[in-house]
């Protein structure tokens, strides 16, 4: 029997999957006959029912039949007139989910073309280059590397990588990540590509760093953080202690005035589940803080918990981060 603030996880599972099976347009009347005997099985059926159907509202989807079974005579009619203006056709729902699946495969299945090495979420990786440098991979990161010719060019294609390079005086090694590129001769420093910008933090040595269609270019000390947007050009600068550089390869994100949008896709690549912030005002919000990545769950809830949000756990492939 669950408890008053929490609804048993397998319970969550079989709503959510009663919930799809609703919203086909071929269901029998045995099924709804199905659903009703679950539905009246226990108080906490009902309480898993309610949390399934409220977090697919929050992500814009209707909701199935037995509404009245939770609903004011009220909210019904009111929410009789919205769907009137948004009912789908199961033609519709299908051309729309191909595209999605196109969108959310594509750009991977290119990535996986592309790549010498990749990880996936949460994992990390130690690679020992031909030339004897290291490269340290983070979550959901992919690389691709070209040695020939007295060349040494690696290609961060997502994600993040720290480098520990092998002094080489005769063949600089270069790294670009998003229209920037980083040269040295032997130092240790941290890429990170995100959607809007890509930062370099230098622990050891010298590196000289450029931004393609600008006339940037100039060198980092160590402690130097630069941060690239790629939309605009704009360059800020930073300094941090080493030891808090690529702070990830130790399990922790240090974050400073972002917003809760953007620590939610640092954390995505730690996390197996997919994480939902459907409201702007949790998501704009922003926050200065050190999380750890051991536990990305318990991460979520300490980053949206001072301003009143709450982590719904709804599957283990589902997490809705709410104002209620």
């Amino acid at each position: 029997m669950a408890g008053q603030d929490e609804t048993d996880e397998s319970i969550l599972e079989e709503a959510m999957d009663w919930f799809l099976r609703l919203r086909e347009s071929s269901r029998m009347v045995v099924v709804e006959r199905e659903f009703g005997l679950w539905l009246n099985r226990s108080p906490a059926h009902r309480e898993a029912w309610l949390k399934a159907c409220k977090t697919w509202e929050l992500m814009g989807e209707t909701t199935p039949v037995h509404e009245d079974l939770w609903r004011s005579t009220t909210q019904m009619k009111m929410l009789a007139v919205r769907r009137r203006r948004r009912v789908w056709s199961v033609g519709t729902a299908l051309a729309l989910a191909a595209c999605l699946v196109l969108a959310l495969a594509g750009p991977s299945l290119l990535l996986a073309y592309r790549a010498d090495f990749r990880t996936v979420t949460a994992e990390l990786r130690k690679i020992t280059l031909e030339d004897g440098s290291v490269v340290e991979l983070g979550p959901a990161s992919a690389i691709d590397t070209e040695f020939e010719n007295g060349m040494r060019h690696v290609e961060l294609l997502a994600g993040e990588a720290f480098f520990d390079v092998k002094r080489d005086p005769s063949r600089p090694f270069v790294v670009t990540a998003g229209g920037v590129k980083v040269t040295v001769l032997g130092t240790a420093f941290d890429v990170h590509m995100k959607p809007d910008d890509t930062t370099v933090e230098l622990v050891r040595g010298l590196v000289g760093l450029s931004v393609d269609g600008t006339s940037h270019a100039f060198e980092l000390s160590p402690g130097d953080s630069v941060s690239i947007n790629r939309g605009s050009g704009q360059i800020s600068r930073r300094k941090l202690a080493p030891e808090d550089m690529a702070a990830w390869r130790s399990g922790r994100l240090f974050v400073n005035d972002v917003t809760i949008a953007s620590v939610v896709e640092e954390l995505q690549r730690y996390h197996a589940a997919w994480i939902s912030v459907p409201s702007s005002e949790l998501a704009n919000r922003r926050v200065t803080g050190l999380y750890s990545l051991s536990d990305p769950d318990r991460a979520l809830e300490a980053l949206v918990q001072p301003y009143g949000g709450k982590v719904h756990r709804i599957s283990p492939y589902l997490r809705v981060l709410a104002l209620f």
